[in-house]
């Protein structure tokens, strides 16, 4: 075993050799005049070696320079894909051809050992059962009340007094670990009716540890997509070295974790089962107690790290930018005094609706940083995008909304500005196309979510931004992201928290103005 994890990077080191010095391509040969460089031998290994810590912003990089923000790669170990940002292609993939475009054995493989067969990690009559169940669900009334229900006391009982004695005490605290805390009670809550009290530092330790567990299985899975070869990971998982043998050390604290989660509630006889997500999934007795679990933790990964992330970088935004600050404020106090409600009321649903300022802010702020960066697909058959680039049957694509949101052909010359006015049209906000700001997906598998996402992060941003002043300690350095799953800030995101009077909201306002 120690001699296999020697022999690895030797092994790097010389193919590095070969494709750097050896075959590096000279001016106008062995690359494109735009996209990626291609090596003899190893395609673009090289400079996907040199760039995978920032991933992002070099493809985004790559995509901006090419004339239909589309690039072909290819990879040793018979990777062939396309990655776009171009609406057009993802239209076609998630909507037009969504039959030829499915997950893949590839993609799913990749993350199987951690979510399963889950909805997000399923193709064909799996899926479509899933996504039936779950959907007949995020329509009914009766589940909306029941989130605005667990929204309300977990803000009011929780959020709310943890922030309070915050600014009492002049702490630093990390926003995005009290976020991504709500965001997992909450889940909880309305998929499973299951209460692990985590915000309020009651819960069991076990609550704790599986979320210490759940990051770092999303990142060490996600990272598997970033090794030089497909198939080393498979080596390490064998021998049980590095990465992997911590993954599925974290695996298998998840895993224990969903499986306490099933168990509990079909011992539960006084649980409202007809409000949680998950009781119309045990009430069907064909599904197997591994395929309970693997829906849990697609629950999970959908309602804990996809808001918190939104609203850790919507915060960040703000607290540098008092204007929209003090608009947002504006909107919820005209509300309050449209219906006569007074302030630190949790807002109904109506009242959220019509915030259409923070709701365009919440956008803006997803835009620049989306909560699920990237999505991948595999092509079924050869096929020709709406560009004219060609897509070879079982190659990969994927569709990059992390650099759709800093294409000027998409947003013009100001698309790194956070502006949420470009949402905004006589007041009211503008919907955008899913294909031009595919943050929630777009197509048959658009976000089931999506309305229910966006309820609880103006909930919360409506209620912590009318009592407190947010103020990031660092807040003109732009946070490192961490590429998982979910596009979270690595290290968090410290912030002080002040009360907030109603003189000083003026002062800021004619401040704004002037």
């Amino acid at each position: 075993m120690e001699l296999l994890s020697l022999q690895i990077p030797f092994f790097f080191f010389i193919l590095l050799y070969i494709s750097l010095y050896l075959f590096r391509p000279k001016s106008g040969a062995g690359s494109t005049a735009a996209g990626f460089k291609f090596y003899p031998l190893v395609g673009i290994l090289p400079d996907f070696l040199r760039h995978r810590h920032r991933f992002l912003e070099w493809t985004t990089g790559v995509l901006s320079n090419c004339p239909t923000q589309t690039a072909v790669l290819h990879r040793p170990g018979k990777i062939h894909g396309i990655i776009t940002a171009n609406p057009s292609n993802v239209e076609h993939m998630l909507k037009t051809k969504f039959e030829n475009y499915p997950k893949g054995t590839r993609f799913i493989s990749f993350l199987q050992d951690f979510l399963g067969t889950g909805i997000f990690n399923s193709d064909g009559e799996l899926w479509k059962i899933q996504r039936k169940t779950a959907s007949f669900e995020f329509n009914t009334k009766s589940l909306r009340n029941f989130v605005m229900e667990c929204v309300t006391v977990e803000i009011q009982t929780r959020l709310i007094p943890i922030l309070a004695n915050t600014a009492k005490t002049n702490k630093i605290i990390d926003l995005q670990d009290i976020l991504e805390r709500f965001a997992f009670d909450n889940i909880c809550k309305v998929a499973f009716n299951v209460d692990p009290g985590c915000l309020a530092g009651d819960g069991n330790i076990n609550a704790h540890e599986f979320m210490k567990a759940f990051e770092e299985a999303a990142t060490l899975s996600s990272g598997r997509f970033m090794y030089a070869l497909p198939s080393l990971y498979k080596i390490k998982r064998f021998f049980k070295i590095g990465s992997e043998y911590q993954l599925q050390k974290s695996i298998g604290i998840v895993h224990e974790f969903a499986d306490n989660i099933i168990k509990s509630r079909m011992e539960d006889k006084t649980a409202k089962k007809e409000e949680d997500l998950l009781s119309r999934f045990i009430g069907d007795h064909q599904n197997s107690a591994e395929f309970l679990r693997d829906i849990v933790i697609s629950f999970i990964l959908a309602g804990r790290d996809t808001t918190s992330s939104a609203l850790s970088w919507f915060f960040w935004f703000l607290s540098s930018r008092p204007c929209e600050v003090k608009r947002i404020l504006e909107e919820i106090q005209k509300i309050r005094a449209k219906n006569g409600s007074q302030k630190g009321e949790i807002h109904t649903f109506d009242q959220l609706r019509e915030m259409n300022y923070l709701h365009a802010a919440i956008s803006e702020a997803m835009r620049l940083y989306p909560p699920v960066p990237l999505d991948t697909r595999k092509c079924r058959a050869d096929d020709t995008l709406p560009d004219g680039t060609f897509v070879g049957k079982d190659w990969f694509i994927t569709y990059h909304s992390y650099a759709m949101g800093r294409m000027e052909s998409l947003w013009g010359e100001d698309c790194g500005e956070y502006r949420p006015e470009r949402w905004m049209e006589n007041g009211v906000f503008k919907q955008e196309s899913p294909f031009r700001f595919p943050v929630f997906h777009a197509g048959p598998r658009i976000c089931l979510g999506k309305d229910m996402a966006y309820i609880q992060m103006k909930s919360i941003a409506a209620a912590v931004m009318e009592s407190f002043d947010i103020q990031v300690v660092e807040k003109e350095k732009c946070p490192e992201h961490l590429l998982s799953l979910t596009l979270r800030m690595k290290g968090g995101l410290p912030v002080t928290v002040r009360e907030r009077s109603v003189d000083e909201n003026n002062s800021q306002v004619r401040g704004c103005m002037d």
